[in-house]
């Protein structure tokens, strides 16, 4: 632009040099002379053309000067892109610092998880091994018992062969006593008339053994046995039954009375039925297991009978151990059948509901620790499969677990937990086992074991789960709050550590169940 003005300014200057000068002196001279037509036309035609040559410079100076204006709008444009940009680039820049703190914060928490968990893995495995060296411990004390057991079988064994000879000794003496009486008496009628009938007499005793059983009289009295177990036996006390509201047995006290006297009378003769059942027929075994436990869960909501005590030991004993003939019912069998004595199992039956009702039995009767270890075990097993939910449910064995539900039984505590925790799998038998645990027996029982100081943590996760499932029954929350287990869950979520995360999200979850607390995103992924 300075260039071209520069040379617009020369030529307008040469211009004005040249013809004006020539004009002026044009002029100057002609004011001497007088100017001629011919000259004043030839200086005009110079002016002339000096204007339309003003005129195209100053029409070529404005269409540069256009141009000019519209180079710098499209300068200022891709000056103001370039800003947008710039500052594009510099968001993108803040972005990514952000985004690579966060990945950051991301990876530390990911690395802080890990070292949790594989702390809990290596507590979980050492709880494993602890586990592995108790079981083997107890496999060990069973060997010995079983050893044990086959020394004592042995020598009793051995004690019936000594036996067997000294009768038949005894016998031979009898006989030959017999004989030399007679002979001494020979001449006395009346005496031999005496031994004849002495005979007579001795004869049913030792034939009455030998009566055949009625194989029909069993079946018709396992008929009987299965009506009322079924349909009076089995009404229990509200308390325990949990769903029932109306009984027909808890509105007439005197008869519910009258009932259970009779079991404590029918339960004597009942223990000592089991000894015959060797020779009964397997299939017979389990209504007649079924009314004594039946009997045996009548007897729950009476009076303590003292008298009871050993006759529901030994009852225990030998459900758990099962009967083993001692002796043969028939001489005439005794060379078939002495190498081959029958037995009959219950707690150990490959049938389910006879083994279920058998653990049941010896949960209700039995107190060695040992035994009661592996009727929870068997308990457990059985309770894997629907059929074994099923009979849970059928024969209300929940107020038989809560029995063993405390903290004086610290070795079984897990194992009993364990037999209920099983009935909260996702099943069909699971809504109906919630409904029977509502009840003030269930809640009492659990209001004491979570009274108990420094409570094992595994038995309370356990039970956590339970009250968890229990609190969404919403009218469960009147029981929470009648035994004050909400407050107890409060203050047991208030001390518990962080790093238990399993036990804090049953505890909120539990709590906002019974709205008691607000739901965050944890709780509501928990109780999904």
């Amino acid at each position: 632009m300075a260039s071209d003005s520069r040379n617009l300014t020369e030529c307008c200057s040469d211009v004005d040099d040249s013809p004006l000068k020539s004009a002026s002196y044009t002029t100057s001279k002609a004011s001497n002379k007088r100017l001629l037509p011919h000259q004043i036309n030839q200086i005009y035609d110079e002016l002339f053309h000096i204007h339309q040559k003003l005129q195209c410079e100053t029409a070529a100076q404005q269409e540069f000067a256009e141009e000019l204006q519209k180079r710098e709008r499209i300068l200022v444009e891709r000056e103001q892109l370039l800003f947008r940009h710039e500052t594009a680039l510099s968001k993108i820049k803040g972005v990514e610092e952000e985004v690579l703190t966060k990945f950051q914060i991301i990876k530390e928490q990911h690395a802080a998880e890990v070292e949790h968990l594989t702390e809990v893995l290596k507590e979980r495995n050492k709880e494993s091994k602890r586990l592995r060296t108790s079981f083997d411990a107890l496999k060990e004390l069973n060997d010995n018992l079983k050893k044990q057991l086959n020394e004592v079988s042995e020598e009793n064994r051995k004690m019936e062969i000594q036996s067997k000879r000294v009768q038949a000794r005894l016998d031979n003496l009898q006989r030959k006593y017999e004989f030399m009486t007679i002979q001494r008496l020979k001449g006395n009628s009346h005496a031999a008339h005496e031994m004849k009938s002495l005979k007579q007499e001795k004869v049913p005793v030792s034939k009455t053994y030998k009566t055949p059983l009625n194989a029909q009289a069993y079946e018709l009295l396992t008929v009987f046995m299965d009506w009322i177990s079924d349909h009076h036996l089995s009404k229990l006390k509200n308390e325990e039954c949990g769903a029932d509201s109306e009984k027909p047995l808890h509105k007439f006290p005197s008869q519910r009375n009258d009932i259970q006297e009779k079991c404590v009378k029918l339960l004597p003769g009942m223990t000592e039925q089991l000894q015959w059942m060797p020779f009964v027929n397997a299939k017979l075994h389990e209504p007649f297991i079924k009314f004594i436990y039946w009997s045996l869960r009548q007897l729950d909501a009476g009076t303590q009978h003292s008298s009871m005590t050993s006759t529901l030991r030994r009852l225990g004993e030998d459900i758990f151990k099962g009967v083993v003939t001692k002796g043969i019912q028939d001489n005439s069998l005794a060379h078939s059948v002495e190498n081959k004595p029958k037995t009959a199992v219950f707690f150990k039956s490959s049938n389910l509901p006879l083994r279920f009702l058998s653990t049941l039995i010896v949960l209700k009767t039995v107190t060695q620790a040992d035994y009661l270890a592996q009727a929870f075990d068997s308990l457990c097993m059985d309770l894997k499969t629907d059929e074994g939910k099923v009979l849970f449910l059928e024969y209300q064995a929940v107020p038989v677990i809560l029995s063993h539900l405390r903290i004086s039984s610290k070795g079984l505590l897990s194992n009993v937990i364990d037999s209920l925790l099983q009935m909260t799998v996702e099943s069909k038998s699971l809504q109906p086992f919630l409904e029977s645990c509502s009840n003030t027996l269930f809640f009492r029982t659990c209001s004491v074991l979570l009274r108990t100081p420094k409570l094992d943590l595994q038995i309370l996760e356990k039970l956590s789960i339970i009250l968890q499932k229990l609190s969404k029954i919403k009218s469960n929350k009147k029981l929470f709050e009648l035994f004050t287990i909400h407050l107890m869950l409060q203050e047991i979520q208030r001390t518990t550590h962080p790093e238990h995360a399993f036990l804090c999200i049953n505890l909120n979850s539990t709590l906002f169940n019974l709205g008691l607390t607000k739901c965050n995103s944890l709780v509501s992924n928990a109780s999904h």
